[in-house]
């Protein structure tokens, strides 16, 4: 079993990739941390240890930092319902955070497990903390897996850019630039034929289990958010999409390694990820704005995902 380290924000898309994470046999989740994003650290924490309780784990769950590094938070309630699971009224009934903060969890964890592999599911707020304190982290993480980016179209918070890097751009910026191998995955790939339509919810509602049923549920209103915000039917799950990925390497059909820039001074532009398509950075006009941190890498990036591929790993670990 590999070692997985899952930093979240927990709401409706993050619970399903929760569930994957926790019921995939490849899979030995050391820890969660938590992260403010879709709603508040304090929400968040409650949301992950409903679905730790759901899938009868015992993963500790910490809670991590209550706002971004320079900015006041901005949460995605208007997409995730106010309690970010659609406001059913889901609560753990035992299980309660750890009181260790997850920064500090975050470095313990990955400093015991070399080849740890990380994902993260929201603003990168914790993990550049943690590397900041910590740099040399990033020779134990095999791969961090970032859902986050919109690399080659439109943003889903503003025009430019997509919501986890949006909210701490600077966070952002430092994990990027920080020599972690990582691997983007944007929010275009859970768009399109990638959504889980209305035939594949009456499908999964079918399989008859808890978490079928929770998956649907919870993201009642995250599916009414969408089709304001987007025009398009059914849920977009853009978590579980990383998470695949995470589980899957071979789910990411096509992938090319580029530099990649977060702006964070340009409110028109905050949050966008710049990335470096043509190899163009290099050059002398660029350079000043390109330099990257010593030891930096390229990020991976995903184009192209296995649809057939993800949906048939939802439906599994759902059933």
């Amino acid at each position: 079993m590999r070692p997985v380290l899952i930093d979240t924000d927990t709401a409706s898309d993050d619970a399903v990739a929760l569930i994957m994470a926790l019921r995939a046999p490849e899979l030995d989740v050391k820890a969660i941390t938590l992260v403010a994003g879709n709603v508040g650290v304090e929400q968040g924490a409650l949301n992950a240890l409903y679905t730790v309780e759901l899938c009868g784990s015992d993963v500790p769950v910490f809670r991590g930092s209550g706002k971004p590094m320079l900015r006041a938070l901005e949460t995605a309630d208007w997409f995730h319902g106010r309690d970010g699971l659609g406001d059913h009224g889901y609560r753990p009934e035992r299980k309660t955070a750890e009181g260790e903060h997850a920064v500090r969890a975050m470095i313990r964890v990955i400093s015991e497990h070399r080849g740890i592999e990380l994902i993260t599911l929201g603003p990168l707020t914790n993990l550049a903390l943690a590397l900041l304190e910590a740099p040399h982290l990033i020779h134990n993480v095999s791969r961090c897996v970032v859902m986050g980016g919109a690399p080659c179209c439109e943003g889903n918070v503003t025009p430019a850019a997509e919501y986890n890097i949006w909210v701490d751009p600077e966070a952002a910026e430092i994990v990027f630039r920080s020599g972690l191998n990582i691997e983007m995955v944007g929010w275009q790939l859970s768009r399109g034929a990638a959504v889980v339509s209305a035939q594949d919810s009456a499908g999964i509602l079918k399989l008859g289990t808890p978490f079928a049923e929770f998956a649907i549920r919870c993201n009642s209103v995250a599916e009414e958010a969408f089709l304001r915000q987007t025009g398009e039917r059914g849920i977009a799950l853009p978590d579980p999409v990383a998470m695949a990925i995470l589980i899957d390497p071979g789910l990411g059909l096509r992938w090319s390694d580029h530099a990649v820039r977060i702006e964070t001074s340009n409110e028109l532009t905050r949050g966008m990820t710049v990335v470096d398509r043509l190899g163009v950075a290099g050059e002398p006009r660029n350079r000043a704005a390109w330099q990257t941190a010593e030891g930096g890498r390229k990020a991976k990036i995903c184009w192209e995902l296995d649809v057939a591929g993800w949906k048939r790993r939802l439906v599994e670990a759902l059933s």
